[in-house]
């Protein structure tokens, strides 16, 4: 399968599914219908489905407009306040779309609805996690995003990580103050800056990298652990603690 970046507003990316021998996309998080929209006039492609993450306008703005225009069927998280969502799910559900299967994780913490879709080795986490960070704990509590987290970090090492938006260079700009010793980090930094000078692409990602450099899968490492600790000026005695100190630490940058 492939997957089609499409950008939107100032670092969105709407992802496109597309079977290789399929003229049909699903659509993940489309937050704006305008590029959707012309990615599909150039490729004379069509809608099979939508995939939401979490309802976030940025996610979901672009959802009835298109369904205007491409009916389809929209697969999103339950208890969510998005009309649209025609297939509720929940964790551990399953299904099919374009001969591919995809199953369901809950992942809450930047949302209480978000959720997040595995494929074939393809991991679509919305805003739940990004390469070098992971999004801000808008409704949820460290407790419950560090239990989202850890769920993520089972999955194979060669998952690739398609997140939602083009943080990376912030993103590991915060993790270097945290982790400064980290060589693989401190390498990644550097090849991130050229990419982005570029204007390229920094997604997706591999789980495999994200472990080995991304603070906020590492809140039960040594080294995350006693930054925190510094930071914070006390002990912190449990990972949701850790977590909770680093993000509080990144938000307040």
């Amino acid at each position: 399968m492939r997957v089609h970046p499409i950008k939107a507003y100032n670092d969105n990316y709407i992802w496109l599914i597309q079977p290789t021998t399929e003229p049909s996309v699903i659509v993940v998080d489309p937050g704006d219908d305008k590029p959707v929209r012309q990615w599909l006039s150039d490729n004379n492609a069509t809608i099979d489905s939508y995939l939401i993450t979490h309802h976030h306008w940025d996610h979901t703005d672009g959802l009835a407009p298109l369904l205007n225009d491409y009916p389809a069927p929209v697969f999103g998280p339950e208890n969510s306040n998005i009309a649209a969502i025609s297939e509720s799910l929940s964790e551990g559900d399953k299904f099919s779309r374009l001969g591919l299967s995809f199953e369901v994780f809950e992942t809450p913490g930047h949302t209480l609805d978000h959720i997040s879709f595995y494929c074939n080795g393809y991991l679509f986490c919305g805003d739940t996690l990004f390469s070098g960070g992971c999004g801000r704990m808008f409704e949820g509590n460290p407790e419950m995003y560090v239990e989202s987290l850890k769920k993520l970090r089972l999955l194979p090492g060669d998952t690739r990580v398609f997140c939602a938006h083009e943080y990376t260079q912030a993103n590991l700009t915060f993790a270097v103050l945290v982790e400064p010793d980290n060589a693989l980090l401190n390498s990644y930094l550097e090849k991130i800056k050229l990419m982005r000078q570029q204007n390229e692409i920094t997604l997706p990602s591999s789980l495999q990298l994200e472990l080995a450099m991304n603070p906020f899968l590492r809140f039960d490492q040594p080294t995350v652990k006693a930054a925190a600790e510094q930071h914070a000026k006390q002990d912190l005695t449990s990972d949701a603690n850790v977590f909770a100190c680093i993000r509080q630490w990144k938000d307040n940058l």
